[in-house]
């Protein structure tokens, strides 16, 4: 919607839903549905493991020979690396869906031709950074989050702080690597 006045300036409205695809698929779906995610379960997780580990029940399974790291900590970390593609998928398709709603109420596109201009700017090349960025930023997500819960002290205080901190960490540590990662990228797909 906001790029449609500029693109008819330039008589390129007939390029919107490529763009709409291409914005989508490679940048706007993977990281924002990241940050939304950290900001969910990552507080989550640094709230959960902080208020195990201020009630001493970390330690109670540290005395029964349990190893909490293992239980707590990496199928928490697995879940999040596992999930968010899935959720990005799902995410991607819905911004698409969206696009063509927003753009068939300003030019009275038909469904059929906003599909085949999607599917003719999208290739399977492109597809694969965006999801390959979403494992990495859900085991950031994880990570922190269990990072922060699993070291958490001063009571619940540091349950408040724990959960706050993660959401902070992981949404700033998502937005570096995604910079990172799109250099790399372009470096990759460049040669």
């Amino acid at each position: 919607m906001q790029s449609q006045p500029v693109m008819s300036r330039f008589g390129a409205e007939s390029f919107l839903p490529s763009m709409v695809a291409l914005s989508v698929v490679r940048e706007l779906g993977p990281v924002l549905t990241a940050l939304i995610f950290a900001g969910r379960v990552s507080s989550g997780i640094g709230a959960e493991l902080s208020s195990m580990r201020v009630t001493e029940q970390i330690d109670a399974m540290e005395v029964s020979a349990v190893h909490p790291y293992r239980y707590l900590v990496v199928t928490r970390i697995l879940a999040c690396t596992l999930i968010l593609p899935i959720l990005t998928l799902y995410v991607n398709f819905l911004a698409i869906i969206g696009g063509f709603i927003a753009i068939s109420l300003s030019q009275g596109i038909t469904f059929h031709q906003y599909i085949d201009a999607v599917f003719r700017s999208l290739q399977f090349s492109d597809l694969i950074p965006g999801l390959a960025k979403t494992f990495v930023f859900g085991f950031i997500v994880g990570a922190v989050g269990a990072y922060k819960g699993y070291n958490a002290t001063n009571g619940t205080v540091g349950v408040g702080r724990a959960s706050t901190s993660a959401v902070v960490m992981a949404s700033l540590l998502i937005l570096i690597t995604d910079m990172v990662l799109v250099r790399i990228t372009v470096m990759i797909w460049n040669q």
